[in-house]
C-alpha cells in the first residue's frame, strides 16, 4: 500500500511538472498568445528549470527544446522510479534498460501531447457553444487551430455546426490505441 502512495505522489508531482514542460512547448511552438494567464502560469512554474536548460540545450528551428527534454526527463524518471518501486532490478541489464525507459519516456510524451489536444478540442467546443467570449476561447483557438485546419477547410459545417473536432477526436483515439500498443510491446522488452 506504500508503494501506490509513493507512486501515485511521484507520478502526480512529476506528471504536473512535465505537464506543464510540455504545455509551454506546445504554446511556444503554436504561438499561443503570451500575455494571458494560463501562459504566464507556465512560464513562472517552469522557469527556474528552463533557463539553466537552455544554456545547455539549444533551441532548433525556432523550437524550444529545452523544455521538450525536460519534460522527456520527467516521464523517463517517473517510469524508472515506478519500475524500481514496484520491484524491478534494472542492475542486470542497466544499458537496455535505459533505452528502454527512454523509449516509454517518448511514448509517454506522445500520450501526454494527444490528450492536451483532445482535451483542449473538448473545451474548445464546450466554450463555443456555453460562453463563445469567454477570455479563454483564443488561447483554445490558436492551440486547435492547426490540428483541426485539415478538416474545416475540406469538411463543410453542417446546419452551422462544425463537425472538425468530431473527426480530430476520433483521430486522436485511434492514435491512443497505437501508442498503448506499441508503450506494450516497449514494456514486454524489459521482460
Amino acid at each position: 500500500m506504500s508503494n501506490q502512495i509513493l507512486i501515485f505522489l511521484l507520478d502526480t508531482i512529476l506528471g504536473l511538472f512535465s505537464l506543464a514542460l510540455l504545455l509551454r512547448f506546445y504554446f511556444q511552438l503554436l504561438r499561443v498568445p503570451f500575455y494571458n494567464s494560463v501562459s504566464q502560469f507556465l512560464i513562472a512554474v517552469t522557469d527556474f528549470m528552463v533557463r539553466p536548460a537552455r544554456r545547455v540545450i539549444p533551441g532548433w528551428g525556432g523550437m524550444d527544446l529545452s523544455t521538450l527534454v525536460l519534460a522527456w526527463l520527467f516521464e523517463c524518471i517517473i517510469m524508472t522510479s515506478v519500475y524500481l518501486i514496484q520491484g524491478y532490478d534494472f542492475g542486470a541489464n542497466m544499458i537496455a534498460a535505459s533505452g528502454i525507459m527512454g523509449m516509454l519516456g517518448i511514448m509517454e510524451i506522445i500520450k501526454m501531447t494527444l490528450y492536451i489536444v483532445l482535451l483542449m478540442i473538448i473545451m474548445q467546443a464546450v466554450l463555443s457553444w456555453v460562453n463563445p467570449h469567454s477570455p479563454l476561447m483564443p488561447l483554445l483557438d490558436s492551440f486547435t487551430r492547426p490540428f483541426l485546419a485539415f478538416f474545416r477547410k475540406n469538411i463543410p459545417p453542417i446546419a452551422n455546426v462544425d463537425l472538425s473536432p468530431l473527426f480530430v477526436l476520433i483521430i486522436i483515439q485511434l492514435l491512443l490505441m497505437i501508442v498503448a500498443g506499441v508503450s506494450m510491446e516497449i514494456t514486454m522488452m524489459l521482460r
